[in-house]
């Protein structure tokens, strides 16, 4: 009986456990959407700034995407003006820039807090008290990748860039699973 009750117990409390999937978010047009549209890939949470050393980066999220974009994965853009104002325009200035200096193609999101009292759920799910992977966005370009059940794996900073083999075959091995 004891073992039974211990099992509905979990049961229940996973049924309403939240997720990445489950918060709201406004896409790069200012869009109602969440993550659930990308369930079953995996996903690579980047914050992104426009006017920072790393923006380049933008170039390699682009070709991670393009590389691996049939296979199962999707980078997600969050531009973030918390690092030294470095994003500071409007989402149309963001996506514009975007799009015409990287050619970015992959979802961008409007522009959000990844740290503080007004960090964001879907980061506040990840990183935030009782998230997997705790601890503050340090600075922008941070990546949070995800497995395809929307579990957190792991967390790589601003060096380390998207063309890392490190990050490749983290994300290779993600895919796999």
């Amino acid at each position: 009986m004891k073992a039974f009750l211990l099992a509905f117990m979990t049961a229940l409390s996973s049924a309403h456990a939240s997720s990445v999937y489950d918060h709201k978010l406004k896409d790069i047009d200012g869009k109602d959407t969440s993550l659930a549209q990308h369930k079953g890939k995996v996903i690579l949470m980047v914050n992104v700034a426009s006017r920072c050393g790393f923006t380049g980066q933008y170039k390699g999220l682009e070709e991670l995407h393009q590389k691996f974009k049939d296979k199962g994965l999707v980078v997600c853009g969050f531009p973030c003006n918390q690092f030294g104002k470095q994003e500071p325009g409007s989402e149309k200035e963001i996506k514009e820039f975007c799009s015409t200096k990287y050619g970015v193609t992959f979802p961008m999101y409007s522009k959000i807090d990844v740290n503080g009292p007004n960090r964001h759920p879907v980061y506040e799910e990840v990183i935030g008290e009782n998230g997997p992977l705790k601890g503050n966005i340090r600075w922008n370009f941070g990546k949070i990748l995800i497995g395809k059940d929307g579990n957190p794996i792991e967390r790589y900073g601003s060096t380390t860039s998207p063309s890392s083999k490190k990050l490749i075959k983290a994300i290779e091995k993600a895919l796999e699973g």
